[in-house]
């Protein structure tokens, strides 16, 4: 019925029409279905269907592909559904995301097995093994087969079976706490270093990268590689000239592992960091117990820029769909857009006026900009793109913030003398055995918060942040410190809403959810199959509420059950 893309981990693209062009993947499941199912998995193509594809391209004279991964990944994302049938790709199934109607196995290889009796395809090298030689055993036995698999690969996952204490155990951010996986060493090749420059990244990182002697490895030839920072570089000893090994981290990014050979290492073949941005001239600075040195420009360095604004337009901050990197690049090359402000400035005919622009797709991306002009506070400072402010940094700031102005006109040598002075205090109320307080900003330290002071209040990021105030109207935040906000505890499955969904609608009413129960707790809401943290609670004295109850506490908002 639906098929969509990973995205952010919460919203994807809408793939259905392509996906239903995938052979593997059935249009009906076979015997009893259930009423809803949320099947995830991969789409690759295999090694041998990848070359056929190439010859066809050669024999036509057209541009060869480069390697399988990408071509998938392209496949997958076409305008044209009728372009992808003509790209041979497969379907992995490896989970779900949701199953109703019928009883949900109690392990994952159970539900594995049920998908693939429905009809989806399932890699049938998986296995159920036991203990920490289990896993390694297999481990070794497909590193063993790597070369015959039909398809690449980088290493395996380990999964934790019981599907009750995946629900137990979470997720961190985008990744379970369930699930890890054990990669392969990735392939080295022998090349030379003809040359090292600095790239400035999005949040003004200057990053020193190889220009290397054209090598092939992993499936891609490499021209460049990062050499990550100035420490790493010194501790590698990399000069221009070097014969140097070279491999794809993850099997993804070219970084250099050592140098195999030094070259003449003449001085001016030595690198040394610019002090200034070589893009917009800014000083460089290097914060303390940091490694990465940054261009202090902010959203004025127009290195900065392209990244800048496919991160502030990203689905976790103002989610602009429609601004990706083909129209950003010629906003950006063409100045019509210097800072995420001037987004809001963009009319139909100078949209229109772009390549692959129509009057259709620049209406479209002025609607969604419009729909960006309300905001949540969080989502608006996770968009600025300040230095070490991810997204939950940002829900943190704005539960204590609340409003962008009191954000904005903070101070913070203040705030962090507060902190400090809240913490000797508590140390003598735990010595007394009184109530603590609660600690202003847990989980920001000095660093962190000069870093911030620093962007808010440089001149330019100020002049586009102002600007931003006035485009877009900011809702202010509900305070997720002091006697309004409750500590919740989730475990076991929920029947009407996702954990996940729980969790936001908590968050939303200033509530906190920690992972763990603790006499601190509040409420551990208790849904199907509740485990262990469901038995802390008892132990601890803690309330235990159901979903019912959770409801009501969801519409009251006052945290009372």
């Amino acid at each position: 019925m639906r098929a969509a893309t990973r995205g952010d981990g919460e919203v994807g693209e809408d793939v259905t029409a392509n996906v239903r062009t995938i052979h593997s993947i059935p249009l009906k499941l076979r015997g009893k279905a259930p009423a809803l199912l949320e099947v995830r998995g991969e789409i690759f193509m295999t090694r041998a269907a990848f070359e056929k594809m190439n010859r066809r391209q050669a024999e036509a004279g057209e541009r060869l592909f480069i390697n399988p991964r990408n071509t998938a990944a392209g496949a997958v994302r076409q305008l044209d559904p009728k372009v992808t049938a003509q790209r041979p790709l497969t379907f992995s199934a490896y989970g779900y995301g949701v199953m109703r109607g019928l009883k949900l196995p109690r392990r994952h290889s159970e539900l594995l097995d049920a998908i693939e009796a429905f009809g989806l395809p399932v890699d049938r090298r998986r296995k159920v093994v036991h203990g920490a030689e289990g896993l390694i055993a297999y481990h070794a036995l497909i590193r063993e087969q790597r070369a015959a698999l039909p398809f690449d690969i980088d290493g395996v996952v380990y999964k934790v079976n019981d599907l009750g204490l995946q629900r137990e155990l979470g997720n961190v951010a985008r990744e379970p706490r369930w699930a890890i996986a054990h990669k392969y060493p990735p392939q080295e090749e022998v090349t030379e270093v003809q040359a090292i420059e600095v790239q400035v990244g999005r949040t003004g990182t200057l990053t020193p990268v190889a220009k290397l002697k054209p090598v092939f490895v992993g499936g891609v030839t490499v021209g460049n590689a990062t050499l990550h920072n100035e420490d790493e570089l010194r501790r590698k000893d990399v000069w221009v000239g070097d014969t140097v090994v070279v491999r794809r981290a993850g099997d993804v990014i070219p970084e250099i592992v050592t140098v195999r050979k030094p070259g003449s290492r003449r001085p001016e073949d030595r690198f040394v960091m610019p002090a200034s941005c070589p893009v917009c001239g800014s000083p460089v600075a290097r914060v303390a117990g940091e490694a990465a040195t940054r261009c202090t420009g902010g959203l004025y360095c127009k290195a900065q820029r392209k990244q800048t604004l496919l991160h502030f337009a990203g689905r976790r901050a103002m989610d602009i769909e429609g601004l990706g990197d083909k129209l950003v690049d010629q906003l950006v090359e063409r100045e019509l857009v210097r800072n995420p402000a001037d987004l809001y400035r963009l009319d139909a005919s100078t949209l229109e006026n772009l390549e692959r622009m129509g009057e259709k797709s620049a209406a479209n991306v002025l609607a969604n900009i419009e729909r960006s002009r309300r905001a949540e506070l969080h989502r608006f400072v996770y968009a600025l793109g300040i230095p070490g402010v991810g997204e939950e940094v940002a829900k943190l700031l704005a539960g204590h913030f609340v409003t962008l102005q009191a954000f904005l006109q903070a101070e913070w040598p203040a705030l962090m003398a507060d902190k400090e002075a809240v913490r000797k205090d508590n140390a003598q109320r735990r010595r007394r055995g009184e109530p603590m307080r609660d600690v202003p900003l847990e989980g920001i330290g000095p660093e962190l918060a000069e870093a911030i002071d620093k962007f808010v209040h440089e001149p330019h990021n100020r002049q586009v942040v102002d600007r931003l105030a006035e485009a877009v109207e900011v809702g202010a935040a509900t305070r997720r410190s002091g006697k309004s906000g409750m500590t919740f505890v989730l475990t076991g499955s929920l029947e009407g809403m996702t954990r996940e969904e729980a969790r936001e609608a908590l968050e939303a009413r200033g509530h906190k959810v920690a992972a763990s129960v603790s006499k601190k707790t509040d409420y551990v809401v208790a849904g199907v199959e509740a485990g262990a943290k469901l038995e802390q609670a008892k132990s601890l004295g803690v309330p235990v509420i159901d979903e019912a109850k959770l409801r009501e506490i969801l519409r009251s908002g006052d945290g009372q059950a």
